[in-house]
Formats: structure tokens, sequence, C-alpha cells
């Protein structure tokens, strides 16, 4: 196996950070401008808001359109 001299060991690692930094900031306008168009609006929760109703309806399923963004199911489900 061969040694690496310090010196170039320390460039290695520099050069990759500095990889890492012009990727990250190079890449950043377009998530932003990707993320624009989803996520801007969401609707008012309850069964009267939504475009197509299902026909049957319970304290869940209300509990449940009211915490959707969140990751948590309703306590009494």
């Amino acid at each position: 196996m061969r040694r690496t001299d310090p010196l170039s060991f320390c460039l290695g690692i520099i050069a990759g950070i500095g990889l890492v930094m012009a990727c990250n900031l190079l890449s950043a306008p377009s998530r932003r401008e990707r993320r624009k168009g989803r996520g801007d609006y969401v609707r008012p929760a309850g069964r009267a808001q939504m475009q197509a109703p299902p026909k049957r309806w319970d304290i869940v399923d209300e509990q449940s359109d009211e915490s959707f963004p969140a990751s948590d199911p309703p306590a009494n489900y």
C-alpha cells in the first residue's frame, strides 16, 4: 500500500470540500424554482372545501383532513 504525503492529502480534502460547495451553490436556485410551483397553496380543511367530497364522512375523516400535512394520525384513529 502506497503512503500519501500530508500535503497531497490536505489538498485532496480541500478540493473535495470545494467541489461539494460548488455543487450546492449551483443547484440551490433550481431547487427553489422547483418548490415554487408546489406547496404554495393548501386548501382549507373540511368536506365542503373539496372538489369531489366523499359520500361518507365521519369524525376520523374530518380530523385526518385537518391534520393532513402533519405526519401524525389523529389521536382517535
